[in-house]
């Protein structure tokens, strides 16, 4: 039986607020013989966010972004470019759902035919609020496209990148990808087929 987690805060400090808040928390928690103790942790007050693989069954294809990311140039990315499925923020009052659909529009220019979401869950939860939603999701590789490269004024700068499902596969098997979002959605695909 789960026991409820009896968590005391004891102080809250705002040591950021530039884009999201950053606060750090003082509090105490049960141990596991129930003893109370005291920790401390910073926690990053992120949005949560959606991702979604896109899938062109009839020409089997996938469709991937890539753009730089400055954090993984900071730890030894050289270039900082990744190549990942394509993601975004959930805007206040946004479902997944049509998170989803405006990303993949903004970041992609195709508006997916179907989508599915999969699954949901924590990417950092020691110290990140973010949920993070994953979809699988079909577009059509030969139908209508519109700019896309991101959202006007955030300079993403992002490119596309479509490969065949066999190329994905086996880029996944040598560790090519190296998002775990990514790798996370191509397993599930490769696991579990497209239901």
């Amino acid at each position: 039986m789960m026991r409820m987690a009896q968590i005391k805060i004891n102080s809250e400090k705002t040591l950021s607020h530039n884009k999201f808040p950053l606060k750090l928390y003082s509090f105490e928690k049960p141990g596991l013989e129930g003893e109370m103790h005291g920790q401390e942790n910073e926690i990053y007050f992120r949005p949560d966010g959606a991702t979604v693989l896109l899938i062109d069954e009839d020409e089997q294809k996938m469709l991937f972004t890539r753009q730089i990311r400055l954090a993984t140039f900071l730890n030894g990315n050289d270039g900082g470019y990744l190549v990942e499925t394509c993601a975004g923020t959930i805007d206040q009052g946004e479902s997944p759902e049509q998170a989803m659909d405006r990303e993949i529009l903004e970041e992609t220019g195709y508006q997916a035919t179907s989508i599915a979401r999969i699954l949901q869950g924590y990417p950092s939860p020691a110290g990140n609020s973010e949920v993070i939603y994953f979809f699988l999701a079909t577009y059509d590789s030969k139908g209508p496209k519109k700019k896309g490269g991101g959202a006007e004024g955030e300079g993403e700068d992002i490119q596309l990148v479509e490969m065949a499902i066999s190329e994905a596969r086996e880029k996944l098997s040598s560790g090519w990808f190296t998002d775990l979002k990514t790798i996370l959605l191509l397993q599930h695909y490769f696991l579990e087929g497209s239901k």
